[in-house]
């Protein structure tokens, strides 16, 4: 027998068998803040429960061969016949079906819905992102539907239920539903009033035949899908169920799945409508009104899937400086990766705190905080998803070779972390999304300045920042060239001031001073050194 060539040592051991939930201060705490007392044992134990299925081995083998084995398109079974059906790997099914059962399509009926469920959303996509997408798609439906009472009543029980059955079956027949959405077509992209798909009128009341096509379909194994398409009477939002009540298949021609950038466990696909039944949601001419309940919904999950990835990248990078050694002693006491790990962790926790906050919004449903959505919605999608690829590139980066291995989990992090910055609306849509509010709805920017206004005298930079962006709100002449500064300054200044109030003097001090005093510079790692930087990387460390 040869001799053995080596031992292996001073390698970090797998980072398994944690409660994601528990073990993530900012999140723990910003559920307790924002649910009533009488509910924080309830929830923190949901939580809890699956923050540790989550920090599980097996959930993380679920998730890692879901993307080793990705879906294939089969348009044609053996003899020929059209079937238009995407196989799964098991394990991708084993994903979706714990988190419909945890309540990740839950929201909008119990206590404090958007909140739990935001936070089991962060909690969750650290398994694996790709299947946060039917579930993302399947929540934000509901205040679509909600336009036509019929439809929400058939509908919003399915979509809603912790039940899960992939299978292609007629709906009613399934213990829960998941809905996708069909927005953007060849030409048009985001501009949707574009779109050229056809909806002709039968005699049914409310029932279309659509021809057209969309250029991105994701999840196309959803039990129907929320479609924009050109009536008599203008751009209208219709419900297309891929099977029929009678049990026949809808025609629903998936043409290709997409070769993309980002997870491989989900498909996305390209779709062609011919003589495809439709049941239209909303009136006529009404299909950008009834859809954007939907778009705000998913543009929030956009901002809590970004700050998962975050999360699990700090997480992450943590770990493996705390176990690995260079220099005489473990990589995270060294002064330069203690400020390198401290300012990842800043990153995260703003994203957490943020997210989280205006998931407690949804869930106030006043007219004031309705108003901050209105705001900072856009602000914090086009701002935490932009920071989101640097700061999972920088966290890759303190694994060094090891982090660029696909077996690390870095890999896969990384190339999903820009698509929430594309999805909904990319970073322009955003910025003009919010100079809109600004100019056309006064209560938002009321609401937004009261939310801020909060946290004033408690830090002389947030209080410098709030003053520079109310000059720069006081001329809006010419302001969609410098929209995106703008916008930037917005979220960075709700997010101080969410720091302040609520996370420690030493996470609040650092972001203040890196982010709106300007002592730090452009990448990850340049904080002040003089702050107590070990205490916010002790904040943001999970499991052993």
């Amino acid at each position: 027998m040869a001799a053995s060539t080596h031992t292996v040592i001073n390698q970090p051991p797998p980072l398994v068998g944690y409660d994601v939930f528990a073990s993530d201060r900012a999140l723990g705490e910003a559920v307790a803040r924002h649910v009533p007392a009488e509910l924080a044992g309830e929830v923190a134990g949901e939580l809890s429960a699956l923050g540790r299925a989550a920090g599980s081995a097996e959930a993380q083998e679920w998730g890692a061969r879901a993307n080793e084995y990705p879906p294939r398109l089969r348009t044609h079974d053996r003899y020929g016949h059209r079937i238009d059906e995407v196989e799964f790997h098991p394990d991708w099914h084993r994903l979706l079906g714990h988190a419909v059962a945890a309540g990740l399509t839950d929201a909008w009926g119990r206590p404090s819905g958007h909140v739990r469920r935001a936070a089991g959303f962060l909690v969750w996509t650290q398994t694996e992102a790709g299947h946060g997408c039917p579930l993302s798609m399947t929540h934000a439906a509901v205040p679509a539907l909600r336009t036509d009472p019929g439809l929400a009543a058939e509908w919003e029980p399915r979509l809603t239920a912790r039940g899960y059955d992939g299978r292609l079956a007629v709906p009613s027949s399934k213990p829960g539903n998941l809905l996708g959405m069909g927005m953007t077509e060849k030409q048009g992209g985001s501009d949707v009033r574009a779109n050229t798909t056809a909806a002709v009128p039968l005699d049914a009341a409310g029932e279309y035949l659509l021809t057209g096509h969309k250029w991105f379909c994701s999840a196309p194994m959803s039990d129907g899908f929320l479609v924009l398409a050109q009536t008599p009477g203008g751009l209208t939002c219709f419900l297309v169920p891929r099977v029929l009540p009678d049990g026949t298949r809808n025609p629903f021609l998936l043409q290709r799945l997409k070769d993309k950038l980002g997870n491989r466990s989900n498909a996305s696909a390209e779709v062609e409508f011919d003589g495809t039944w439709a049941r239209r949601v909303g009136e006529e001419g009404r299909g950008v009104s009834v859809i954007i309940g939907m778009v705000a919904a998913t543009r929030l999950d956009c901002v809590i899937g970004s700050a998962a990835l975050m999360r699990q990248a700090v997480v992450q990078a943590i770990h493996h400086t705390s176990h690995r050694n260079a220099f005489g002693g473990p990589l995270a006491d060294k002064p330069l990766m203690r400020n390198v790990l401290a300012d990842l962790a800043l990153e995260s926790e703003a994203a957490t705190v943020l997210g989280l906050r205006l998931a407690a919004a949804y869930d106030a449903d006043t007219e004031d905080e309705r108003a901050l959505l209105r705001i900072a919605v856009p602000a914090a999608k086009y701002w935490v998803t932009k920071r989101c690829v640097p700061m999972v590139a920088e966290a890759l980066e303190c694994l060094g070779g090891n982090g660029y291995v696909e077996e690390s989990g870095m890999p896969r992090l990384l190339r999903e972390s820009p698509l929430n910055s594309i999805w909904e609306g990319s970073g322009n849509v955003q910025a003009l999304d919010v100079l809109r509010a600004l100019q056309r709805e006064p209560r938002a920017l009321h609401a937004f300045l009261r939310e801020v206004g909060a946290a004033r005298g408690a830090d002389h930079r947030l209080d410098g920042a709030i003053k520079g962006l109310l000059t720069d709100l006081a001329d809006l002449e010419g302001v969609e060239g410098r929209a995106r500064r703008l916008v930037e300054r917005i979220a960075l200044v709700l997010q101080g001031s969410l720091l302040v109030r609520w996370a420690p003097p030493e996470v609040a001090d650092a972001f203040c001073g890196s982010r709106l005093g300007g002592d730090g510079g452009l990448a990850f790692g340049t904080l002040h050194p003089a702050q107590t930087l070990g205490a916010v990387v002790e904040r943001a460390r999970a499991g052993g």
